[in-house]
């Protein structure tokens, strides 16, 4: 395994230029089939989108931001389980730095955003960090699927793959657990040159399944608001369905490596499932609008970890390492 990932990085470090140019090509095709199967759609979305309550759309917004600030408490979680003491500011900066660095065609600049990040902050185990990111998107989305598959008790007429998404989660937690995905990374982890991965506890694990269970609930609501801007009208018992909503959009767009930042497949698959509950407009504009929050939280949250929270960072000791205190 590690002779094919070296052969795929050498790959792939030898003709960026033509993976960036085949990921484009996929991307406009996806964006081009997706936006002639809309086309009537898009008239209605226009007419909601431009009434959209502006006071609604910032309290999505708002509720977002705090989706995202809730989010980083997760990390720092699963740092803090292998001895490393990340601060909050360090570690909202980090992963906002990553999310942003998804908007950029080729797939490696997430991870490689996170770990920079992460260096200058103190943590240099650039392994241990991608590591800790594959965790907390793995949980994430285990977590996602269950908040989804529970929220279909509560609502009607979804049409969604089900088998495929609990055999998703059911093979990813599987993979997740410390007896598989502790030997299988620390197996990568020496052949590349690294030190073992370090055990992380079933006790943290199932707290964080709780915890990540509950941040896309708190995504779901950012989604009824912006549903409700645009003069939509769901019921607050959606608020769960919508958090499994997000979460399987950020499933998709984790997995459509070809479209940055998941940009269409995220949006095609959100759209979808909203038509349970919203009319085809609504659910189109609210979809755009979505993206809109997205971005502009994360850049707003950027710029709150890197600008107002770093004199409060500075003034703190920086993290503190295993292999500091070994």
């Amino acid at each position: 395994m590690a002779g094919r990932l070296s052969s795929l990085r050498r790959f792939a470090a030898a003709h960026k230029r033509l993976i960036v140019v085949l990921q484009l090509v996929v991307f406009a095709v996806f964006a081009g089939s997706v936006g002639w199967a809309l086309r009537g759609s898009f008239r209605a979305a226009g007419h909601d989108l431009r009434d959209a309550n502006p006071v609604l759309f910032t309290l999505a917004c708002v509720a977002l931001a705090a989706y995202y600030l809730v989010f980083v408490l997760g990390w720092i979680r699963i740092l803090a389980d292998w001895d490393i003491h990340l601060s909050y500011p360090a570690a909202l900066r980090a992963e906002m730095v990553s999310m942003l660095a998804k908007y950029v065609p080729g797939g490696v600049w997430t991870p490689a955003a996170r770990v920079v990040a992460a260096r200058r902050a103190g943590v240099t185990d650039a392994a241990l960090v991608t590591a800790s990111m594959l965790l907390e998107a793995g949980i994430s989305a285990v977590a996602g699927v269950i908040v989804f598959v529970v929220s279909l008790a509560w609502v009607d007429g979804v049409e969604a793959p089900i088998a495929p998404l609990v055999v998703f989660a059911v093979v990813v937690a599987v993979l997740l657990q410390p007896p598989v995905f502790r030997p299988l990374v620390s197996h990568i982890l020496r052949r590349l040159g690294y030190a073992a991965l370090p055990p992380l506890r079933r006790t943290t694990m199932f707290v964080l399944l709780v915890f990540y269970s509950g941040t896309w609930v708190i995504g779901g609501a950012a989604l009824w608001l912006l549903l409700r801007s645009v003069g939509s009208h769901p019921d607050i018992e959606s608020v769960v369905f919508l958090g499994g909503v997000a979460a399987v959009g950020a499933i998709v767009a984790v997995l459509s490596v070809f479209a940055p930042s998941g940009l269409g497949p995220r949006e095609a698959t959100m759209y979808g499932l909203m038509l349970a509950i919203a009319s085809q407009g609504a659910a189109l504009g609210a979809t755009v609008l979505n993206r809109v929050a997205i971005t502009l939280v994360e850049v707003l949250l950027l710029v709150v970890g890197g600008l107002l929270l770093r004199s409060r960072d500075d003034s703190g000791e920086p993290a503190r390492l295993r292999d500091a205190e070994a």
